[in-house]
């Protein structure tokens, strides 16, 4: 397939370019990209008029529950991939499956799967067996068998042995360790966050505390055996300082945050719906600004989305729902309402594409010539309102449901292939 791509606003942090222009892709590749391709034209199996839009490097969202294999009523490889209707491309999924993804035939398996889905497919496997966090898995097997992260999220890894061992031998295998910060023992319990609004609710807490004192363990067990960390969806004012502190040490952390704890509170819970309930929880106003504060000066270097699907009866019940929400297809739209005016959109970008890519190791979040044709088109101004029933994917759970966003996908390619339309919705 030739797609000629005209009139777009360009903008790919990798090369720093932002530039009104063309581009052309043949074969799966970009192999052209100019201020104006028309000559071009004749070759193009397909002319897509992108004035007025921008064009981006596909999304990298570096945090996704497939729920693949184990709990696909909830959601799977398939199902997960539709989210180029949020422009994703690429996403590392996590290994809380069931079985976990802690041999090497369960990497393989998802791996497979994946084959010919919406979105190209990464893995991390688990650190300890069955996510139990006290033996380490088959580290070299597991890389072998395509794994190209190691984590045990939803949990931290208990025994901080496991935690130094396999953040010594990650970097020796090519691998990214993503660390889930949380004391387990601080956290027990709580449905929401800690403060004055649980305890007029009634509702049990996790305190800041629980998610500071697990930052700083990852932070001081990367630093003592000088090996790279990266922080898992910070919440917290106290892990901005914290990672912020380490950054300037000259610790090698990075660290992602989430759009829902860049557009909500801990106000959200006073509905006391399960949908805005996730791990960590959703916490005050001065976290938020300085979760903000921390994108803009370069202290979180990513925004994922640690899209959680469930079904609308896990969490029909408050008190017993599952924590965590979906995101990937409003991932864009809420960054960028969020992010209006205190990030340019290149830095969108740079957050949501290059650098996660970058911190991964892979192939992707770039416009550069020969690059995989992984592009996202999107209009910046064009305000919607999300409906959950509306969205792409299995489940329902989105803590943005009704909410005004600004900031639309019109198209998403794969390779060049075209795997999201807007216009033929």
């Amino acid at each position: 397939m030739r797609s000629l791509i005209k009139r777009a606003r360009i903008v790919d942090p990798a090369s720093e370019k932002d530039f009104l222009g063309d581009l052309y892709f043949s074969e799966g590749k970009l192999t052209a990209i100019g201020e104006d391709l028309f000559h071009m034209a004749a070759q193009a199996d397909e002319i897509f008029d992108a004035n007025g839009l921008i064009a981006a490097p596909g999304l990298v969202d570096m945090h996704v529950h497939l729920r693949d294999p184990g709990f696909t009523q909830k959601e799977d490889v398939f199902t997960g991939c539709r989210a180029a209707a949020g422009g994703v491309t690429s996403l590392l999924a996590m290994p809380n499956t069931r079985p976990a993804m802690d041999t090497p035939e369960t990497v393989r398996y998802l791996l497979e799967k994946s084959e010919g889905a919406d979105a190209h497919v990464y893995t991390a496997a688990c650190i300890t067996k069955n996510l139990e966090g006290t033996e380490l898995t088959e580290l070299e097997a597991l890389r072998e068998a395509g794994a190209i992260a190691f984590s045990d999220d939803g949990r931290p890894v208990v025994d901080t042995r496991c935690l130094l061992e396999a953040l010594k031998r990650a970097p020796e295998l090519g691998m990214t360790v993503t660390a889930h910060c949380e004391d387990l023992y601080l956290a027990a319990g709580g449905l929401m966050n800690e403060g004055i609004l649980s305890q007029k609710l009634g509702i049990p807490g996790i305190p800041s505390a629980a998610e500071d004192c697990g930052t700083a363990r990852e932070i001081a067990a990367a630093a003592s055996v000088g090996a790279p960390v990266h922080i898992c969806h910070v919440s917290t004012k106290g892990s901005v300082a914290l990672i912020r502190d380490a950054k300037r040490r000259g610790v090698k952390v990075t660290a992602e945050t989430c759009p829902h704890y860049l557009l909500l509170t801990e106000e959200s819970l006073a509905k006391q719906d399960a949908d805005y309930r996730m791990n960590p929880p959703l916490r005050t106003e001065a976290d938020r600004q300085a979760l903000l504060e921390g994108l803009k000066d370069g202290t979180i270097d990513a925004i994922s989305t640690d899209h959680a699907p469930h079904t609308p009866e896990e969490k029909a019940d408050f008190g017993k729902a599952p924590n965590g929400s979906i995101g990937m297809e409003t991932s864009l739209a809420a960054s960028l309402t969020a992010l209006d005016g205190i990030l340019t959109l290149s830095q969108i970008v740079e957050k949501m594409s290059w650098n996660p890519a970058k911190i991964l190791g892979i192939p992707a979040g770039t416009l550069k010539l020969g690059a995989d044709a992984d592009v996202v088109l999107f209009d910046p101004t064009l305000e919607w309102v999300v409906n959950e029933n509306a969205l792409h994917g299995k489940s329902r759970n989105t803590p943005f449901k009704g909410m005004h966003l600004k900031g639309k996908v019109i198209a998403t390619f794969l390779q060049g292939r075209k795997v999201f339309d807007a216009r033929r919705q």
